[in-house]
């Protein structure tokens, strides 16, 4: 199941057989993207079943509305553009706030990382921006670049990038930005490429940009507000599925999922991560570091037992 945009959803068969989906529940995507698991979500909840997608890339939102496929699907999807952060209030403003099942994606969609005027990947080049929400008056990464000091950056590329070259990278960019500033995702790759040279098959630019990406978009805040406000959401008997793509994400996912065990709330239906078959990594080579974990709500988060 591919979607237009040429993205391959990651675990999409394990996150839809977990899910437990019936035909006339409704469902939510929180990151919509190209669509891939909105419109596998449609089809088991087909007929009558309704499905809310929402995005924080507002772009993604304009193009899903132009696929063949949603203008077929309009009386039973829903898509808004909007954080997963503010899935309660979004989903309660659509009219369905108690979801059967709750699915997200952690994901860079491939449409943002083939736009050159995003800068999400250095392999397309363009603007160093990394807003998910173009719209947004945040922070860009090119703003980070210019303004932040050598042991700010240090930190947001240890902690967000688990970059164990971090100090050099960000001493080089300090260097380099004193001749020209650095703007363009080109520019600041070559400047990594020179303080790091390549060791593996792995770029050496890669944790960089991603952990400028996170920084950006305050990724594992919302994440962990997002977790919370799924779980005030989603009905009891219904669950969450959450795949994430790096250890930040993951741990993150484990220790929110855990602690609404621990509280009563709910049972892990995965108790290690469930990670892609080998066949899978070989169709998809995107879907490698994925790892899926899945939640149902036992009890009212008001009624979890004293």
């Amino acid at each position: 199941n591919q979607d237009p945009s040429g993205h391959v959803p990651a675990l999409l068969a394990e996150v839809l057989d977990l899910l437990q989906l019936r035909s006339g529940d409704d469902a939510i995507d929180c990151t919509f993207g190209g669509g891939g698991y909105t419109q596998a979500l449609l089809e088991r909840v087909a007929p009558k079943g309704w499905v809310v997608a929402f995005d924080a890339d507002p772009e993604e939102v304009t193009r899903g509305y132009a696929l063949s496929w949603t203008a077929s699907e309009r009386d039973r999807l829903t898509l808004v553009h909007g954080t997963f952060a503010d899935i309660e209030r979004l989903a309660q403003s659509t009219g369905h706030e108690s979801p059967r099942a709750i699915v997200a994606d952690l994901g860079v969609s491939s449409f943002q990382l083939s736009t050159s005027n995003r800068g999400f990947s250095f392999a397309h080049g363009g603007a160093l921006d990394m807003r998910f929400d173009p719209q947004s008056t945040g922070q860009t990464a090119a703003d980070i670049i210019r303004d932040a000091s050598i042991d700010e950056l240090t930190r947001i590329l240890r902690t967000y990038g688990e970059e164990r070259h971090a100090h050099r990278i960000a001493e080089a960019i300090v260097r380099a930005r004193r001749d020209a500033e650095i703007t363009t995702a080109e520019a600041l790759a070559v400047v990594i490429s020179r303080a790091v040279p390549r060791s593996s098959r792995i770029h050496p630019a890669t944790r960089t940009f991603q952990a400028l990406r996170i920084a950006v978009n305050d990724e594992l805040h919302v994440l962990e507000r997002g977790i919370r406000a799924m779980r005030n959401c989603i009905a009891v008997g219904g669950r969450i599925a959450i795949v994430s793509f790096h250890s930040l994400e993951d741990r993150i996912v484990k220790r929110a999922f855990r602690s609404a065990a621990r509280e009563g709330t709910g049972t892990l239906v995965t108790r290690r991560p469930m990670c892609p078959s080998r066949a899978e990594v070989l169709r998809n080579p995107r879907s490698r570091s994925a790892k899926l974990r899945v939640l149902e709500r036992t009890a009212s988060i008001q009624e979890k037992p004293k």
